[in-house]
Formats: C-alpha cells, sequence, structure tokens
C-alpha cells in the first residue's frame, strides 16, 4: 500500500458545497468537482491506496459503496447518479486505446459521417428508451445509505446538441439543418421529452441537491452549429430542465467542451444556468471567466487537460495556487480539471492539484 496522498484530510459538507455553487460567501475551505474520473483511473487509485478493501464484491450494492469510498477518500462531497436503463444506439468506431492506464476494450468515436437516424422512417423505427421505465436501483440504495455529510448529484442528462450529432452524425446534422430542420426539430424535442420525465423523477429524490447537465455545445473556435440554431433546436431544451430545477431549489450546472463565447449571454441570462463546467486555456482561461462573468455564474474546474498532462506536481501546484487566488473568493468555484480525469492524465498531477487544494486557506 502506498502512503496516503495527501497533507490535509477534509470532511465532505454538501450543504457548504451547495452553499458555494451558490455563490453565497466564501467557504472554508476549497471544494472540489469533476465530471466524471475514467473507470481506469479508479482501479489505479484502489490498487495502489486500497480504498475498496473490506468491501465484498459479491455484494448486490458493491459498486455503490465502492462509489462512496472513492469519492470520500478524494474529498469529494457527493456522487452521482441518474436512472438506469435508458441507454440509446449510436454508430460508433474503436480503436486501441495508447493511454497509460489502457482501456482494454478500446477507445471509442462516434461517426461523424452517418447516425442512425438520416430520415423520418428511420427517426420512426428508432429505439428510444423509455423513462418511465427506466430503473432507479442505484437512486434508491444512495438515498437510504450515502452518508449524511454527502449528497447526490443527478446526472448526468440533458445532451440536446450531442444527440442531434451522434444521432445524426455531425456532416449529416449539419446538411439536415437546412435541408430537413422539421426532422433536427422532431429529434430536439424527443430528447426533451426523455429528459422531462428523467429529471421530473430525479427531482424526487430528497438527496439530489444539484442537477448536472452534460452536452458539448462547441469546438476551439465556436459553437459546433450556429448560435442560431443553437438558440432553436438545444437551448430550448436547457432552459425548461433549468426551470424545473429552480422550481425544485436545485441549482442546475452545465458542462460543456468547446467555445461558448456566441451563446454565454444567452445560457446566463436566458436560460438560467447556475455553473459551468470545461474550460480550455485555448479558449478561455478559467480565470478570465471569472473576471468576466464570475459574478453572475459558478466556474467549475479549469485546470486546463493538456497543461495537466505535460506538467509536472510542482507545475500543477503553482498554478493551483494562482487560480484560487483569483477564483475562490466570494465563493462561485470549484476546484478540478478541465474536462474530466481521463485515464492519459498522469495520476500524480491529479492529486498534486487535489492536495494543493486542500492546503489552501
Amino acid at each position: 500500500m502506498t502512503a496516503y496522498p495527501f497533507t490535509t484530510s477534509v470532511t465532505p459538507d454538501w450543504e457548504e458545497f451547495v452553499s458555494t455553487i451558490r455563490r453565497q460567501r466564501t467557504p472554508r475551505r476549497v471544494h472540489h468537482i469533476e465530471l466524471y474520473l475514467d473507470g481506469e483511473v479508479k482501479d489505479a487509485l484502489c490498487a495502489r491506496y486500497r480504498i475498496d478493501d473490506g468491501l465484498e464484491r459479491v455484494d448486490p450494492f458493491f459498486h455503490e459503496k465502492r462509489e462512496i469510498a472513492i469519492q470520500r477518500f478524494l474529498g469529494y462531497d457527493y456522487v452521482v447518479c441518474s436512472l438506469e436503463g435508458l441507454e440509446m444506439s449510436f454508430n460508433r468506431h474503436t480503436t486501441d486505446d495508447t493511454a497509460g492506464l489502457k482501456r482494454q476494450s478500446g477507445r471509442v468515436y462516434m461517426d461523424e459521417h452517418k447516425g442512425p437516424i438520416t430520415s423520418w422512417d428511420e427517426f420512426q423505427a428508432y429505439h428510444w428508451p423509455d423513462p418511465c421505465k427506466a430503473t432507479s436501483r442505484s437512486l434508491d440504495w444512495y438515498q437510504k445509505n450515502l452518508p449524511d455529510d454527502m449528497c447526490i448529484m443527478g446526472g448526468l442528462i440533458a445532451h440536446f446538441a450531442e444527440n442531434l450529432s451522434w444521432l445524426m452524425g455531425y456532416e449529416t446534422l449539419c446538411m439536415a439543418l437546412y435541408e430537413q430542420p422539421n426532422l433536427v426539430q422532431a429529434i430536439s424535442d424527443r430528447t426533451l421529452e426523455i429528459d422531462r420525465v428523467i429529471l421530473k423523477r430525479l427531482l424526487e429524490y430528497d438527496r439530489v441537491r444539484l442537477i448536472w447537465g452534460s452536452d458539448d455545445m462547441g469546438f476551439r473556435s465556436g459553437t459546433l452549429i450556429s448560435p442560431r440554431h443553437m438558440r432553436i433546436f438545444v437551448l430550448p431544451g436547457h432552459k425548461e430542465l433549468v426551470g424545473m430545477s429552480h422550481a425544485a431549489e436545485r441549482p442546475y450546472l452545465l458542462h460543456s467542451c468547446g467555445n461558448l463565447r456566441p451563446i454565454i449571454a444567452d445560457l446566463i441570462d436566458d436560460v438560467g444556468i447556475d455553473a459551468k463546467h470545461s474550460f480550455e486555456d485555448t479558449i478561455e482561461d478559467v480565470c478570465e471567466g471569472k473576471k468576466l462573468f464570475g459574478d453572475r455564474l459558478t466556474l467549475l474546474g479549469g485546470m486546463d487537460m493538456d497543461f495537466l498532462c505535460r506538467s509536472n506536481p510542482a507545475e500543477v501546484r503553482r498554478r493551483v495556487r494562482d487560480t484560487l487566488e483569483v477564483c475562490q473568493p466570494g465563493g462561485g468555484y470549484c476546484l478540478g480539471t478541465g474536462n474530466s480525469v481521463a485515464n492519459y492524465l498522469p495520476v500524480e498531477n491529479y492529486l498534486a492539484m487535489l492536495d494543493e487544494g486542500r492546503k489552501y486557506c
């Protein structure tokens, strides 16, 4: 067993975590957040630090108990959970994974040329998941068994832009915006119908204290489809889910990769998101974002993925301190990677980021 990697211990505090998201005050300590950790990273951490020792793999709730153990070990205040049985079929390609913590099943990519829905006939024939038949096994267990100092983050939902490009294929979508806009609208509407039911069910759980929408909308220099089309086919879905979340007094967090400058005002002032996740230095440094709209929007993550991959732990620690000096005052910031804890990210750099956040005061 490797020595404990952190110089400071922390206890989860979901109430202060939510207060930080709401920008109510400067928190007593830094709170951390991630979209997810790749399974290979979790396995490596468990093997190195024996996080799941004592848990029985034959236990029907081994996965949930292990998730709690991992999240608490790393210093998070929550677990992310949603309904089960909502899988959708897409056209995918698989290649060999070259990451340091290699994924044996390979790395999967969506087909950008053609998805399973390119016509009305394919739309009608597509097997859409039924959210009313989705199961809630993990949610039910967490609702009863999650430690009192942690909460559930409901998600990841609301893949409006992603589902359009995944179901149609990005190239097909770009053509369909002009040649078959009614089909694009039908897919968007069906996605919203499903997410509306999912969110309604999530909000029935009082341990679900936040909602996390995840919807990559852009690339390095702009939105994946025009801002006008975003306002027609994508943003209305998020606005409705934000309204449902706010009516239930839950903040709505949005993860989205890409350059969202053309629609950031829409997201803040019209859609009404409470927090934005995913920052990339080549698009917008998180400190710049704090200065531009930190008084209206909570910022999440921001430790650039390329930087984390290419730097050493000492450089990571310096950047964490510099970022917290700008982003921590007043609340409205949680420390984390610019995207996720991917299996190609050096574990030592990830742990250095967490440890420096714990030490900051």
